[in-house]
């Protein structure tokens, strides 16, 4: 189950590539690192960055959960050569496209 997941998720990832101008993604081999990236930085990075921005958080009403994941989805764009997010709009646009891929996907899977 985790290794299809992970596939799906790749391949939301080219999804979003091809959706966003600002989002380049090389292969799909490379989508498979960069959704690995993804998923590490959410499950280890998010949670502490979002602990340190509840103020922020809180005063937003929520909205800066979506500056958080943009700036995740950027910073796997950074680590990783055959992924690029060029701005800021595509970092937000495509981590929230792609979020919402990745719900799809485990609804799917868990159903």
């Amino acid at each position: 189950m985790l290794i299809l997941k992970w596939l799906l998720c790749a391949a939301a990832l080219m999804l979003v590539g091809q959706l966003f101008r600002g989002i380049w993604v090389k292969n799909y081999g490379a989508a498979l690192v960069a959704s690995l990236v993804i998923g590490l930085l959410m499950t280890f990075v998010r949670p502490l960055l979002v602990l340190l921005t509840i103020p922020v958080t809180i005063l937003t009403v929520g909205l800066f959960i979506f500056i958080i994941n943009g700036f995740l989805f950027w910073l796997a764009g950074k680590m990783f050569g055959g992924f690029e997010v060029r701005g800021g709009c595509a970092a937000i646009g495509g981590s929230v496209v792609y979020s919402l891929l990745v719900m799809g996907i485990d609804h799917v899977i868990t159903s």
